[in-house]
């Protein structure tokens, strides 16, 4: 029996257990396979090399790979990975077993790729310097490159993104008299808009030389040099002493091994009366330990060297710094689904514009995959998109919980999943 064929063997009576939904295979033969129960959620995946039966058995490293090489189509992925999120507690089990098996090779792997300041740049630039025209394709054009906020449902991705960046700004309270300091720049957007719309000051900084370049042009077109001060630096050398400080899904770059790191860095640079917003992409805890160390499509293809952070491992971080506390943890990832899915379909319509651009046809379908990847996993709620209000133990926030409330789509959305 050759290996393709008895990973098909193996793939068809893994597949045979699936619930939540409905997958339909067709092979390169023509042979039809259906499998699961019939439901809202059911898509096709069409066989073009039966290299992909062995594939598939790689999990989700294997999945993407294959899909990239073209081994095999789907005309849902965005439904195949719902799918697939219905069905992974199984497989987490599995791996949670598997664990102290591994132990021994995760020690030394720790210690071979330990996120030094150093590595830390190159596994950044291996994301954020592909290329500013590659994310101007497919985010609007605050170049915000995280979940938006919809007030409604006609809402644009460009409102969202915008309702977001108020929603931080008022969260922070802030105002003339603060200093704000943002780690993690992306593309300037939450800067300019805090420094132009509420009048603070604004130190922000990254370790993407793309996203610095550009966040400095933006700063500089806005008129706002005299406001905001754009830094090409690791959080970890950062110094000074600030008002406020806020983190946009940056902290899913920072690795494990540094959450208590980064989260006594934020103190130390936080005033006493100082406070802190965190949005954070997280994962359920039952899944965090066996994700952590494992390899994956995400953190090998997409997101070198990431790793998220559940709610549980960012409070007991929050805990052991002595001088933080959580004020207000709210949930908004309902809008990140649509905001996956405005990129998505942006990123679609690019298709043209990303070849002239270098971007060839296995990048595009990695990232297709990425993105609806994504949406699914939300979809779901195998992962989450938190904010998480933070401040010293002398502060009384000024925002109020009656306020934080999603609008009714979302928690139609929210209940819906």
């Amino acid at each position: 029996m050759s290996s393709t064929t008895l990973s098909r063997a193996v793939s068809v009576r893994l597949l045979h257990r699936l619930r939540g939904g409905q997958l339909t295979v067709i092979e390169e033969n023509g042979q039809t396979l259906t499998f699961g129960e019939p439901s809202s959620l059911a898509t096709t995946v069409t066989i073009r090399d039966p290299r992909a039966w062995r594939e598939w058995l790689r999990g989700s490293y294997g999945l993407a790979s294959s899909y990239a090489d073209g081994l095999w189509e789907c005309d849902d992925l965005v439904v195949l990975t719902r799918i697939a999120a219905r069905n992974v507690a199984t497989l987490d089990r599995l791996r949670a077993r598997l664990a102290p098996i591994r132990l021994p090779i995760q020690r030394v792997t720790r210690r071979l790729h330990a996120p030094t300041i150093r590595r830390s740049r190159r596994q950044i630039a291996a994301h954020y310097d592909l290329g500013n025209e590659l994310f101007a394709t497919f985010l609007d054009e605050t170049m915000m490159y995280s979940s938006a906020y919809f007030p409604s449902p006609e809402s644009t991705l460009l409102e969202a993104s915008k309702a977001k960046l108020d929603r931080v700004c008022r969260k922070l309270d802030l105002g003339p008299a603060d200093h704000l300091l943002e780690i993690g720049t992306g593309w300037g957007g939450l800067a300019v808009h805090a420094a132009g719309q509420y009048g603070c000051r604004v130190t922000t900084t990254t370790i993407s030389r793309e996203q610095y370049d550009l966040a400095t042009k933006r700063v500089r077109e806005a008129g706002l040099e005299d406001r905001v001060t754009v830094l090409l630096e690791d959080y970890r050398n950062l110094v000074g002493c600030y008002d406020k400080l806020v983190s946009i899904e940056m902290i899913e770059a920072v690795g494990w091994r540094y959450f208590d790191t980064y989260f006594r860095r934020c103190a130390q640079l936080l005033k006493a009366n100082g406070a802190m917003l965190l949005q954070a992409i997280t994962i359920d805890h039952s899944a965090y330990e066996v994700e952590k160390e494992g390899r994956s499509f995400m953190k090998d293809l997409i997101f070198p060297g990431g790793c998220l952070p559940s709610l549980e491992v960012i409070e007991r971080c929050v805990v052991r710094t002595g001088v933080l506390r959580t004020v207000e943890i709210e949930d908004i990832t309902p809008h990140y689904v649509r905001t996956l899915g405005c990129w998505r379909e942006r990123f679609d319509a690019a298709t043209a514009r990303l070849e002239r651009l270098g971007y060839d046809s296995r990048f595009q379908r990695l990232w297709r995959l990425y993105l609806s990847y994504s949406e699914g996993g939300f979809a779901e709620r195998r992962i989450q998109d938190v904010h998480v209000l933070i401040s010293k133990p002398g502060r009384t926030p000024a925002w109020r919980s009656a306020t934080s409330r999603d609008p009714e789509w979302a928690i139609g959305v929210s209940k819906a999943a």
